[in-house]
């Protein structure tokens, strides 16, 4: 009897000490998790990857601000550099900054962006509206704020001289017979315009 109570004595303390191992390599997991979680969000705060609710809402409201003293200029001479769009609103007020937009290969798109440091100075800009720079009439209007999102879709319009085709493949109509008579079919010309995509 002795024996049977030593041994289940035995296997008690050893499902114990197994336990307790378990709970241990259970504690180091967790830590280490921790400690991954942490390294995580470092990285992601470093990068700029994740943004709280309230830093978002800040920056929407500080972009809204600035897009609030800036202006827009269209029909902008190619040639025209960021200085001399510069002098010609440096009577409104202190520009802060001229970006002039480029495309790909770094030519000029014909429109420029110019933020002053007062708001104020935005109206006395729309004042220069239709001014001659570089002997081009530029277009002066107020920025506007980009709302993430919001792009429009605007469906393909059909161009006339090539047809309409639409992205759906074609399905022949079911067979019917020809009034005309077993391959005759009336004809009708498209008006005679060169199309090297056709």
């Amino acid at each position: 009897m002795e024996g049977d109570v030593d041994m289940a004595a035995a296997v008690e303390d050893g499902a114990a000490v197994e336990l307790d191992d378990m709970k241990k390599r259970l504690k180091e997991m967790e830590d280490e998790a921790s400690a991954l979680r942490e390294m995580q969000t470092k990285v992601e705060q470093e990068m700029g990857a994740v943004q709280d609710p309230s830093a978002a809402a800040a920056n929407q409201t500080n972009r809204e601000e600035v897009d609030a003293r800036s202006i827009f200029v269209g029909n902008v001479d190619y040639a025209c550099t960021p200085e001399e769009v510069q002098q010609h609103f440096q009577s409104c007020g202190t520009v802060n900054r001229v970006t002039i937009r480029t495309n790909k290969f770094g030519q000029p798109k014909g429109y420029a962006y110019v933020e002053f440091l007062e708001p104020e100075a935005v109206e006395q800009a729309l004042l220069l509206n239709e001014s001659e720079l570089h002997g081009r009439q530029l277009k002066v209007s107020g920025k506007r704020t980009n709302v993430p999102g919001m792009k429009q879709f605007r469906p393909r319009r059909p161009i006339p001289h090539m047809g309409y085709r639409s992205r759906t493949p074609f399905m022949p109509a079911p067979f019917l017979y020809s009034p005309y008579g077993y391959g005759k079919v009336p004809r009708f010309r498209m008006p005679m315009r060169y199309s090297p995509y056709f």
